[in-house]
């Protein structure tokens, strides 16, 4: 329906640009089209689809590298022999039909065959069950990256992401900036890109743009944008158009976002908090924080959402300023983890709690500062160290051009800080060099014990650091 209502508004207006495929479509021509998850593997897919026991699946012959019938055909090789629509697989024993949108395949149906058996009688079926959704009924069920376990699917309803599209187009001023362009980089099967972008664009009416072309917001996580800054031909490329961004998915350490104004002319970066239990933002800032020096922050809260800061031991709300657990309530609050009552009760209280596991502090203006996550939490010779924090300081040093701080064991310490540093391109450092900056400006028991150099960090396959298996 939002989509619907965008159409309606603005039919012939351009909804998106893919500059590389040369493709681009007003509202009208987007709301025809179907999207795909291009990252998955075999065994990404198959366990995504035996949890929510998928019965159709729309998909492309191949994208890239990556060669959907072929994935399914391994996964199922029953469909081979199969009659179109009527799969029987022992691997997934819910699948049924295989919808391909630009090939024949044996045992699998051709979208045109699709849509051309289509009458009126089942135009009006489908617009008839549409009448009967819910707001409250589930629309997406999210597989989270799954860094330390297998991914758990998180089920978020109609009401969740449209509120969320239209609060976090709101705080970015969608509603007042003229001649919005948007560059969406990020990856459109996450959150910050389905919701923060494809459902901002429907519910607020503006261009999307895969690629960049003259665009005057810009999407990106901190990573994203250290790779940009880092250009050593930054200076060649125009980005005069673009004036403001914002940046979201990982801990967004200042001196990064200062370099973005400083080195792109990015002026207005907003500060973006939440996670895709919470479908996803909960705290966002404003254009003018970067103005006001709020870069440190992730922004205030969301309206219509609950946030406190307890103690995690305890339960009990900590004074304003100081540490503790963050907790989200209100409607951005997932439905579930589909199928897994058990790790729902976990995370979901009784009264409606979500616990994010991320430590923060709060002010008297709810502007949130995240230090790191509890169980990421290094605990060295009883001193509580937040990886975060360090993480922070060492971006401000000249040759640092990413951080990734970890506790590995120590017999004596239970635990010892280790910096995993990637380096600015062209420069040299050693591990005392990194020590010695450290000195005085921050606590002792902070100063990493060991500094490893390294070229790349482990991703997930939404692009987060596993930084548990750096060691």
């Amino acid at each position: 329906e939002a989509l619907l209502k965008a159409v309606e508004r603005s039919p012939d207006t351009e909804a998106v640009v893919f500059l590389q495929d040369g493709v681009r479509k007003t509202f009208a021509q987007l709301q025809q089209d179907v999207s795909v998850n291009p990252a998955y593997q075999p065994q990404e897919v198959e366990f995504a689809l035996r949890k929510v026991g998928c019965k159709a699946i729309v998909c492309l012959t191949q994208f890239k590298t990556q060669k959907y019938c072929d994935m399914l055909r391994q996964i199922c090789p029953e469909i081979e022999t199969s009659t179109p629509g009527d799969i029987r697989s022992a691997r997934l024993p819910d699948l049924r039909s295989v919808i391909v949108i630009d090939s024949r395949q044996p045992g699998m149906f051709h979208l045109e065959d699709v849509m051309q058996a289509g009458s009126s009688q089942y135009i009006q079926q489908l617009q008839d069950l549409q009448k009967k959704i819910s707001f409250d009924d589930p629309i997406n069920i999210q597989f989270t990256s799954g860094t330390t376990g297998v991914p758990k699917g998180a089920t978020l309803s109609h009401h969740n992401i449209i509120n969320n599209a239209y609060f976090v187009g709101s705080r970015m001023g969608y509603t007042w900036r003229p001649d919005l362009r948007i560059c969406l980089p990020v990856p459109m099967y996450h959150c910050f890109g389905s919701v923060g972008g494809g459902m901002c664009i429907a519910m607020h009416s503006v261009n999307l743009s895969i690629s960049p072309h003259r665009c005057t917001y810009i999407y990106g996580t901190p990573t994203m944008y250290v790779d940009w800054i880092n250009q050593p031909d930054l200076a060649k490329y125009d980005l005069s158009s673009v004036h403001s961004g914002i940046m979201a998915g990982s801990p967004c350490p200042p001196e990064v976002v200062k370099k973005v104004i400083t080195m792109m002319g990015v002026k207005e970066i907003t500060i973006g908090y939440g996670t895709t239990e919470n479908s996803p933002v909960t705290f966002c800032g404003s254009p003018s924080d970067n103005l006001d020096r709020k870069c440190d922050t992730v922004g205030y809260i969301m309206d219509h959402i609950e946030a406190k800061i307890v103690n995690p031991s305890t339960g009990e709300i900590v004074p304003l300023g100081m540490l503790g657990e963050v907790m989200i309530r209100g409607y951005c609050v997932m439905l579930e983890y589909w199928g897994d009552e058990a790790k729902t009760r976990e995370c979901i209280t009784k009264e409606g709690w979500y616990k994010t596991g991320d430590i923060g502090s709060m002010d008297a203006h709810s502007y949130l500062r995240i230090e790191g996550r509890i169980k990421d939490m290094i605990i060295r010779g009883g001193e509580n160290i937040y990886p975060a924090e360090i993480e922070q300081f060492l971006h401000t040093h000249p040759k640092i051009k990413e951080a990734q701080v970890v506790g590995v064991a120590d017999p004596r310490m239970g635990e010892e800080v280790c910096a995993c540093i990637k380096l600015v391109d062209g420069k040299d450092c050693t591990e005392e060099e990194i020590k010695a900056y450290c000195k005085g400006q921050i606590a002792h028991f902070k100063i990493p014990r060991y500094v490893l150099f390294v070229t790349s960090y482990p991703l997930t396959i939404t692009g987060k650091v596993r930084a548990h298996i750096f060691l």
